[in-house]
């Protein structure tokens, strides 16, 4: 049978079967968590707190100030014993909120089911996730909130889950499928309500036809709601094209989903959108994915919003090796971290431990014209020219040669021979591009 995709892409080793059939274990409670104050895309978060307060878990403990923004949660209970810069998985150093855990597990008073989940009205679900600081959890972390917003002229047709995971080792999302997928379309469903939308999809990847299953089970009353097995490829999972694979329609460059009717969430943002809804529940733990040749014993875990990688890296057993990279993410779009004493936060969706490739020479050659990078590039660009317009400082050329289109997926990096730091270039461009812009 033909799987829906899309033009472009790569197809590398997925190294799934490290944790796949793994069941999800719950992390152990640190006896210390550091959250920071920015987990999401927009404005951080101003802290209610000071050194000193006793909290509870689910307790607000960061006010969001601006529209685009999420408020942050206590993940515990117990004392909070200080605001410290901490380096952030995404590469900055951010104010971290560090609470001593009194281990009651005593939840906040403002931690309630709702009377009546199916009562709800649009906009009190979209005031509750907005409360509950719920943001994409594929890694983008944008505040869901935003894109519920209802927008004048604007009418959105389908809610699309990704459940696509198609970064290489990670399997978080294949299983909280199957392991909470009752969550997950129950979730859906307040989407949808909550948009005033009646079609929902759920794109699963062809490599996980067991959660295919189980999510077909799942919907299999709703006939507004359907799954779409997409090819196994990357960057599968980036919205324009999931969105092209899963509706045929093309997002136009600079434009949000919204202009062509989509929204395009994670399936464990769902799954955290039902938790708040019913339960009351904001954003304090999420399952996240532990793998690579560099850790003794990969596995995927139930961890609360943070907690140190170094507290995971333990439990998995240690390092295994002589550990070269550790990866906040996946190894194509994930972040190279220097150290492991940094916080589990709500977009961090695995921690990837890498050897040292003996066989690859570190070094860049010069470019042999292959084509091979424009062939792998899903948003048809010409990586190489991107480059070199990069290394001259020529920024006005690289926006006109669309170097803001690039979604930074690294599959030019991939496919390329000559072992061009392509992405690098190209993002250093887009860097120049918007400060430019700024002034």
């Amino acid at each position: 049978m033909k799987r829906a995709t899309f033009k472009g892409g790569i197809h590398p080793d997925g190294h799934k079967e490290l944790t796949s059939n793994l069941p999800t274990v719950v992390a152990p409670i640190p006896d210390r968590v550091y959250i920071p104050l920015s987990q999401h895309t927009g404005a951080p978060c101003v802290p209610l707190v000071v050194a000193g307060d006793e909290v509870k878990k689910g307790q607000k403990i960061g006010m969001a100030k601006a529209f685009v923004s999420a408020p942050i949660h206590a993940s515990v209970s117990g004392k909070v014993v200080g605001i410290e810069v901490m380096e952030h998985p995404g590469g900055s150093f951010v104010p971290c909120i560090i609470i001593e855990n009194d281990h009651r597990e005593e939840w906040a008073e403002t931690v309630q089911p709702a009377a009546d989940p199916a009562a709800l009205t649009p906009e009190e679900l979209r005031a509750i996730i907005l409360e509950a600081g719920i943001v994409g959890q594929g890694g983008a972390t944008f505040p869901t909130h935003v894109k519920y917003a209802p927008v004048a002229g604007k009418k959105i047709d389908t809610v699309i889950l990704n459940g696509v995971e198609c970064e290489p080792y990670l399997t978080a999302d294949h299983r909280l499928m199957l392991e909470r997928p009752e969550r997950i379309v129950a979730g859906l469903g307040y989407m949808l309500r909550s948009i005033g939308c009646t079609q929902g999809v759920i794109a699963i990847e062809e490599n996980k036809m067991d959660a295919v299953a189980v999510m077909e089970k799942a919907i299999a009353s709703q006939p507004n709601l359907r799954v779409v097995v997409l090819k196994e490829k990357y960057p599968q999972g980036s919205e324009k094209q999931l969105i092209y694979a899963c509706t045929g329609k093309e997002l136009p460059v600079g434009e949000l989903p919204l202009s062509v009717g989509v929204i395009v969430n994670n399936v464990g943002t769902a799954a955290s959108f039902a938790d708040a809804v019913e339960l009351g529940i904001p954003l304090i733990e999420r399952y996240v994915t532990v793998s690579g040749p560099g850790i003794c014993h990969p596995a995927n875990y139930l961890v609360r919003i943070g907690t140190l990688f170094s507290e995971l890296i333990k439990e998995s057993g240690g390092y295994l090796g002589e550990v070269e990279k550790i990866i906040a993410g996946g190894p194509m779009m994930g972040k190279t971290v220097f150290s492991d004493e940094l916080p589990v936060v709500k977009g961090t969706s695995g921690i990837v431990l890498l050897h040292k490739e003996p066989h690859r020479a570190q070094k860049e050659y010069p470019c042999v014209r292959c084509a091979k990078c424009i062939d792998a590039c899903p948003a048809f660009l010409e990586p190489t020219s991107l480059a070199r317009l990069a290394k001259r400082s020529a920024w006005e050329e690289a926006e006109k040669a669309d170097a803001m289109s690039c979604i930074e997926c690294s599959s030019c990096v991939y496919a390329c021979p000559a072992q061009i730091p392509l992405i690098q270039y190209i993002r250093r461009a887009k860097q120049a591009i918007l400060a430019a812009k700024a002034r």
